[in-house]
């Protein structure tokens, strides 16, 4: 057996893992590949053509390195596992994202890495520009938003915000989520690659965005500095602010970048300017960054230029690209509004069949109850009928007694005015025996009077006689004349007391003729009295049948309209219209 059969057999092939942004994928590579061929191999699987954006990331000792795409893969300071790991990230940024970035799959590895570096905190976000940065990814996640299927908590499993930002207010991670889903609801319409669009045009004008920071020292024993590397150019940091440079060169103001083992030197395109010179500790780094400085002036350079061939191809084939699926897009949108109206239209068919449903049940319930109730009602209706004749009967007998009535209540009117008017009279026939009684009862006290008088002056005139017959008559006898004989004396004293009596028996008469006249009025204002008595019972009598037949005619006009109506009251004041005053009442008592 010879030597070189002892020797063990090389493999031809070695396996690597490449890890993107949102998958793994496994090759089985060739040993004499160079970092190229892997490379393309990757970009094909991934259906990428915007490659010089990208690289293969690996990891040496404590640091980072792009795998060199001149040089064969195993020739590199790749590790020595198996399978070999690479990542593969965007190495540089573009200036900006809507120009630059043609495929949605380019779009979309760069919504991934940015969304990463984010959470991670390798870009510094503040937390208003974080919710609404969550609020796009969301959208390009679950799509448009809808309370009915997004329930709350529905975000819970989903890393939206950085942890400084959650740790830097006291907020609950349902006081999150309603944030982030407020600002969710507005992009309803929004389709995943505008969403991711929209989530890069916000992140790259943050500070941080696409700068690949490095530890310097601008003497060789002092490390106070940091060098971030854009697309824009080469910035200078103090080793605490990341956000604001100290010194900054952009790419169309150097004239030549060059590097002497840990040495860098900028020369400014402007002659007058200084040299600035740098110095890093790892050669490893050195060429990173040396790798990042000719690869971003390179892009620096190109955007400056007419676009390429294969580029104005690629943005024509990702207008139509666009075009057609935004056509698809409002084709779905119609298709989908169509088939939400068919499924509303569909339900509420369904609901309106359930709801005819119950109504034919409850219909043909209310049939059975109605028919049930029609034969109750044809009892009731001819129950009611014999009753309307009934009625009808009464109305009729009613309406003959209310004319009857009525009749009788204008002869009793009549006859009412007939008794007030003989009222009248007799009031006015008993003012006159009133005046008249007044009058004779004033010649009464005259007569009164003078007989008063006249018994006054007869007792006078008879006390006068006596006094002169007893003082004259003895005298006259004893001088002037003889005695005279007694029949003499005799007859003188009967002349004196004929005389006495004459006026005696006309007082008398006087008095009797005074006396006749009084029993003679007393028995015509008796007679009277009684006259009026008998018309006051009549009147009260007319009156009190008045209203018993008033009563009557309301009652028959109420039973014919189907109800009894309260007898009407008559008030007393008006009983009293057609009687005599009080004043003559108690005259005629008084007489």
């Amino acid at each position: 057996m010879s030597i070189l059969g002892l020797k063990k057999k090389q493999p031809k092939t070695f396996k690597v893992k490449v890890i993107t942004m949102d998958a793994e994928m496994e090759f089985s590579c060739e040993v004499k590949w160079k970092g190229k061929d892997l490379f393309d191999l990757v970009s094909r699987t991934v259906g990428l053509r915007e490659t010089w954006f990208f690289g293969l990331r690996y990891t040496v000792k404590d640091t980072y390195a792009w795998l060199k795409p001149e040089k064969r893969v195993l020739d590199q300071e790749v590790p020595k596992d198996s399978p070999i790991t690479f990542h593969f990230l965007a190495k540089f940024f573009p200036e900006k994202v809507e120009e630059e970035l043609v495929q949605e799959i380019t779009q979309h590895l760069f919504f991934l890495q940015v969304k990463k570096q984010i959470l991670d905190e390798e870009i510094f976000c503040s937390p208003e520009a974080s919710v609404l940065l969550a609020s796009y990814a969301v959208q390009a996640k679950y799509g448009d938003y809808d309370p009915n299927f997004h329930k709350p908590g529905f975000l819970a499993q989903d890393e939206l915000l950085p942890k400084r930002v959650l740790m830097q207010y006291q907020m609950t991670a349902d006081m999150w989520e309603e944030k982030i889903t407020a600002w969710y609801a507005e992009h309803r319409g929004i389709a995943r690659d505008e969403a991711e669009m929209e989530y890069l045009k916000i992140a790259q004008d943050l500070e941080m965005y696409g700068v690949s920071y490095f530890a310097i020292t601008q003497n060789k024993r002092d490390t106070d500095l940091l060098l971030g590397v854009d697309a824009q150019g080469l910035h200078i940091y103090s080793p605490n602010s990341k956000l604001n440079p100290n010194k900054s060169f952009p790419w169309s103001g150097i004239r030549n970048i060059s590097y002497s083992e840990k040495e860098f030197t900028i020369k400014p395109l402007d002659k007058k300017k200084d040299v600035f010179k740098f110095y890093s500790s790892q050669l490893r780094v050195n060429k990173l960054i040396l790798q990042l400085c000719i690869g971003n002036h390179d892009l620096f350079m190109r955007r400056r230029k007419v676009d390429s061939i294969e580029v104005q191809q690629m943005k024509a084939q990702a207008k139509e690209e666009k075009a057609r699926k935004k056509m698809e897009r409002q084709i779905l949108a119609r298709e989908k509004q169509m088939r939400e109206e068919a499924e509303r239209a569909k339900e509420e068919m369904e609901r309106r069949l359930f709801q005819l449903q119950d109504e034919a049940r409850l219909a043909n319930e209310a049939l059975l109850r109605s028919e049930e109730t029609a034969d109750l009602l044809a009892e009731k209706a001819q129950i009611a009928e014999e009753e309307a004749k009934l009625l009808a009967h009464k109305a009729a007998e009613a309406e003959q007694d209310r004319q009857r009535f009525e009749v009788t209540a204008m002869k009793t009117k009549e006859e009412k005015r007939l008794m007030e008017q003989k009222m009248r009279e007799a009031e006015q026939l008993a003012v006159k025996l009133v005046e008249q009684s007044e009058k004779r009862l004033k010649e009464a006290d005259h007569l009164k009077q003078d007989l008063t008088e006249a018994k006054d002056a007869e007792r006078r005139a008879k006390q006068k006689l006596l006094e002169i017959t007893k003082t004259t008559y003895p005298l006259i006898a004893a001088y002037s004349t003889p005695p005279a004989p007694p029949e003499a004396a005799d007859f003188a004293y009967e002349s004196a007391s004929t005389r006495l009596d004459f006026k005696d028996s006309d007082m008398k008469r006087l008095s009797m003729e005074i006396e006749r006249e009084r029993l003679e009025y007393m028995e015509k204002s008796k007679h009277l009295q009684d006259q009026l008595k008998e018309l006051k019972t009549e009147i009260e009598s007319l009156k009190l049948e008045e209203q018993q037949q008033q009563a009557g005619v309301y009652t028959l006009r109420n039973e014919a309209r189907g109800y009894v109506q309260e007898p009407v009251y008559i008030p007393h004041s008006n009983r009293n219209s057609a009687y005599m005053s009080q004043s003559q009442m108690a005259f005629f008592e008084e007489v």
